[in-house]
């Protein structure tokens, strides 16, 4: 049975966790989810190195970064240590960030944190169960969160 890790924060507004474990389990039975929360981004690193040494098959990172500059370079030093986990176990991360002020106000921030984290969650499971899904969607301008941007360029 695969096993799904979801990291989150307590530094984040929004339980974007909550969210997520409920997309994925929507999507059905046959694999486990297993939730970790951590005080910050930068920690979410170690949880999902920690999460796939217990098991974990793919590990879902989520994260509100605040608005300040300062925590735009935490978010990066965040990312990289992410991508290193990744490399190191040979494992997917998916990065789900929520910066502050990508929202007006505390209502399109609730609901920016939500649907990007459900949306990055169906896209976890699409990862581990099916690839095909993800394939047949390359390059259609797909966003998380926000409208869709859609292809340059529609086939024909």
């Amino acid at each position: 049975m695969k096993t799904i890790g979801v990291v989150d924060t307590t530094f984040a507004r929004v339980d974007m966790a909550g969210y997520a474990v409920r997309a994925l389990r929507a999507r059905g039975t046959g694999f486990k989810v297993v939730r970790s929360t951590v005080p910050g981004i930068k920690d979410l690193p170690v949880a999902c190195r920690r999460l796939f040494r217990e098991g974990a098959d793919l590990c879902l990172a989520l994260g509100m970064p605040g608005k300040a500059e300062y925590d735009k370079t935490c978010a990066h030093e965040a990312s990289l240590g992410l991508m290193f986990a990744a490399v190191l176990d040979t494992k997917p991360v998916v990065e789900c960030f929520v910066f502050e002020g990508e929202a007006a106000g505390p209502k399109e921030l609730e609901t920016l944190a939500r649907r990007r984290a459900e949306e990055h969650a169906v896209n976890a499971y699409s990862m581990l169960f099916r690839p095909g899904d993800l394939a047949r969607r390359a390059g259609e301008g797909l966003r998380q969160g926000f409208a869709d941007a859609g292809p340059v360029r529609r086939a024909h």
